[in-house]
């Protein structure tokens, strides 16, 4: 009699438990990692987002991710977004921006929440829609640096969850994803699959189609000198940096050269170099 009710003590105690691992509490957080190995929804309670004014130079990527991302928060409908382009443009922080801006006067389940699933774990997006749809929540998949080489075949999990498949994808699901590529396979694959295939069309249209499945396209290009020093004057508002504008102007572009490279990340690793040296504490931020 002893060992049954310690068992069923202990039964007790390990549903709470299953229930927990079915869905993301609600309220909980408002960003989350898939971690497909133990099928988790870890929370993230301080995500790195700038706020959008900081984004230059993207102005029209900026209005058209935002206006779609508060369409999809009111439940109405809204497109699968493909950020592609230069490297440190503001892709990434693009999309974090735009969630916390989407947010800032929502409360409880009608704030949206963001779920990171990594590259490597797109194969397992089929499961996590499975689970999200269960719940009463928006939500954002968002996927960094996506892109596809030689024979992955995950991209295939991708194409069924974004529009085909028998379920479809949750009407409370919503995938964005950044790229340095615009149909997310390098070119000299393309181009081999169309020289070796018997009917190259039909070989190659396969894999470009996947981009196909994403309503938006939002380019993202390597900023001119003029873009670079607006994102620098922002940064220096911003977090009241004092210093003459021509000096940090002078060493940006040094910094840059140095680089090789002028953009938006190359701009914030400057301004982190100068906080730095001039003795300023930033707010946790990535571009």
């Amino acid at each position: 009699m002893t060992i049954k009710k310690s068992a069923r003590k202990t039964a007790k105690k390990a549903r709470p438990t299953a229930a927990r691992k079915s869905a993301p509490k609600r309220g909980a957080a408002d960003a989350f990692v898939w971690e497909a190995i133990d099928s988790e929804l870890l929370p993230v309670p301080d995500v790195a987002a700038l706020p959008l004014a900081l984004l230059k130079g993207i102005d029209f990527s900026r209005d058209t991710l935002l206006e779609n991302t508060r369409r999809f928060a009111e439940g109405l409908p809204a497109n699968n977004a493909l950020l592609w382009g230069s490297r440190g443009m503001g892709k990434s922080s693009l999309v974090k921006a735009v969630h916390a801006a989407v947010n800032q006067d929502r409360k409880g389940n009608k704030r949206l929440a963001l779920v990171e699933i990594p590259r490597e774990d797109i194969a397992t997006l089929p499961r996590l829609l499975r689970r999200l749809r269960r719940t009463p929540r928006q939500y954002i998949l968002f996927c960094d640096d996506l892109s596809f080489d030689g024979e992955d075949a995950s991209y295939k999990s991708l194409k069924a969850a974004l529009e085909g498949g028998i379920e479809g994808r949750p009407a409370n699901v919503l995938f964005y994803a950044t790229s340095n590529r615009r149909h997310l396979m390098p070119r000299d694959m393309m181009e081999n699959e169309r020289s070796t295939a018997i009917n190259p069309s039909e070989a190659v249209e396969e894999k470009v189609s996947l981009s196909d499945r994403f309503g938006l396209w939002l380019g993202f290009h390597n900023c001119g000198q003029d873009e670079f020093l607006s994102i620098i004057d922002g940064y220096v508002r911003h977090f009241g940096l004092k210093v003459s504008l021509d000096e940090m102007h002078a060493r940006a572009l040094t910094w840059s050269a140095g680089r090789g490279a002028r953009s938006g990340r190359v701009a914030w690793q400057f301004i982190q170099d100068m906080a730095g040296e001039m003795g300023v504490k930033l707010s946790k931020a990535s571009s």
